[in-house]
């Protein structure tokens, strides 16, 4: 999820401070008007919208947002065209914009698929799995592909050729599918012997107040082993399934990807 998009958020909360306070003054000049008949006033009309506008709010920054995934990063969890819910309420309600937590009711855990703002632009969503929570140990042994949280290494199993969907990011290349075991979670993951990056060895511990995060598709995205760590307070939520899939090619085959678990 690597794409700038409109801060919906901002405007949906300036529109309903406008809106609520002609909705508010509409109601006061009626009570006023010692006309019966009053007739509905441009302030009328706009405060009218004031319900529909903080209800829309409030789902949306307190429950949950639909997400689109526009990159290959999370591949093979996640593809180019999928449409994903993300439970809001996962990591505590936050206030819109400010994003500070007003209600603690739960922290990510290890293995999530978390969304979160991008530390070095608010403006962008990114999707990662969470795999160090504040404290713990990290080690990525880049050349053998091998992590290592607080001291011991997570198991991997060589499931061998990928048979599903595929982006193109992918195609015609030697992806290597495995499994992988992070905490209760066992999901599927990519990797590819010949890519190399500009580090051999990862070696952190994670701070108070902070995540690390990769993706399943571990030698083709950005994430905390190239910008560093997520601060609690960029989180958005949890992504919990696939409510829909649209892409022009495979349409069939994209069409059973509606209804997935994301674990």
């Amino acid at each position: 999820m690597n794409e700038i998009h409109f801060d919906f958020e901002a405007f949906l909360t300036i529109a309903s401070v406008i809106t609520g306070v002609l909705w508010i003054l509409a109601y006061y000049f009626k009570k006023i008007s010692k006309n019966s008949s009053f007739t509905l006033t441009t302030i009328d009309q706009i405060g009218s919208f004031f319900p529909v506008l903080i209800f829309v709010l409030v789902v949306r920054t307190f429950v949950f947002e639909p997400f689109r995934i526009p990159s290959s990063s999370m591949m093979p969890t996640l593809l180019t065209g999928d449409f994903i819910y993300v439970n809001k309420f996962a990591y505590g309600l936050k206030l819109p914009v400010l994003h500070d937590t007003i209600i603690n009711v739960g922290k990510p855990k290890q293995g999530d698929i978390a969304v979160f703002r991008y530390p070095e632009d608010q403006s962008l969503d990114y999707i990662k799995r969470i795999i160090g929570l504040p404290g713990d140990h990290i080690r990525y042994d880049q050349r053998k592909k091998e992590l290592y949280i607080n001291g011991k290494v997570i198991k991997q199993e060589l499931l061998g050729s990928y048979s599903g969907l595929m982006d193109d990011i992918n195609r015609d290349k030697r992806a290597i599918s495995k499994t992988e075991q992070l905490g209760s979670k066992n999901h599927m993951m990519f990797t590819e012997n010949h890519v190399r990056h500009s580090y051999e060895y990862l070696d952190v511990v994670v701070p108070e107040g902070h995540y690390f995060a990769m993706g399943d598709n571990r030698d083709h995205s950005s994430d905390s082993r190239v910008w560093g760590f997520i601060p609690e307070r960029n989180l958005v939520g949890r992504a919990v399934f696939i409510w829909m899939h649209w892409r022009t090619t495979d349409f069939l085959e994209g069409l059973k990807r509606i209804g997935t678990k994301l674990i």
